[in-house]
């Protein structure tokens, strides 16, 4: 299947114009230190200019270092990172934010996103709705770092429609991106679907599935047939949906191979085939019932 984007650097646009490249670079368990330090700046290096992480990865000072000593210019960079279920509120929203710029080294980030609709601690401390009120006081500062420039774009995580239907009833400014588990194991057709409609981009988060497909044999099949590894026809399958996917790793050579996905196509036979895969790595979890 045919698609725009033929290099890492070309991008999708957001509902407020502002572009976005088509794969990102994930950070995800990469341990603050040498080993985030080490993976980002060899992502850099191998082409990524979008580069995503979060507040409780615990490695955004390692990612930031490595941001400024590639050397690369900032307005070439796309920097995502994300609010922790510890701060939903304005309050402590601001402030969180406050940290992520101190600790990445930067004057704002280019994304900024609630990382899970309904935390265990605010389900604690507030109630079985108590999100709906925690959601809306953190996403009021989160517009109001967007109108002030220290975020250029913001939007959630792990939300389902009613999460965001909820932040409507409040929100002046909807979210652009849905960051979620998307792969052939857990494609969430009517979730992607809802977002596509409202007009917020599908984030693929663990796109590899954390290397859950390397004895299946389906996947296995489909990329000899390309030539390809496993992990090059995951990542092929998620911009062919339209998905923005997150791939990480700490191993350079992985990292430079899961840049070459631009010269070859999937074949409807393969979408047919990627289709059955239903379930057979593992499914996102039901963001009501998080035990974090």
């Amino acid at each position: 299947m045919k698609i725009d984007a033929q290099k890492l650097t070309d991008t999708y646009k957001l509902s407020n114009g502002l572009e976005i490249p088509v794969i990102g670079f994930g950070t995800f368990e990469s341990k603050d230190g040498e080993e985030a330090y080490n993976s980002t700046l060899w992502a850099l290096e191998a082409g990524y200019r979008h580069i995503d992480t979060a507040a409780a990865y615990g490695n955004e000072e390692s990612v930031g270092r490595a941001i400024k000593d590639s050397g690369v210019a900032r307005d070439d960079l796309f920097v995502t990172t994300k609010l922790w279920n510890d701060s939903h509120s304005y309050d402590k929203a601001k402030a969180a934010l406050e940290a992520s710029l101190s600790k990445l080294g930067l004057n704002y980030v280019d994304l900024y996103l609630i990382h899970w609709p309904n935390p265990k601690s605010v389900r604690n401390e507030l109630g079985v709705d108590g999100w709906k009120e925690a959601n809306a006081g953190a996403w009021k500062y989160m517009e109001e770092a967007y109108e002030a420039g220290l975020v250029k774009s913001i939007g959630v995580s792990n939300f389902l429609p009613h999460h965001i239907e909820e932040l409507k009833k409040t929100a002046k400014i909807l979210p652009m991106v849905n960051q979620i588990r998307l792969t052939p194991s857990d494609a969430q057709e009517e979730l992607t679907k809802y977002n596509t409609e409202n007009n917020i981009l599908n984030e693929a988060y663990s796109p590899l599935e954390r290397n859950g497909f390397n004895d299946n044999d389906v996947v296995e099949k489909i990329a000899a047939d390309h030539n390809k590894t496993v992990q090059q026809v995951l990542l092929r399958w998620s911009l062919e949906r339209g998905f923005l996917p997150l791939p990480k790793s700490t191993h350079k050579e992985y990292i430079e191979s899961n840049t070459q996905v631009f010269d070859f196509e999937l074949t409807d036979e393969d979408h047919r085939e990627l289709d059955k895969l239903k379930g057979a790595a593992g499914q996102h979890s039901d963001p009501d019932n998080t035990n974090f």
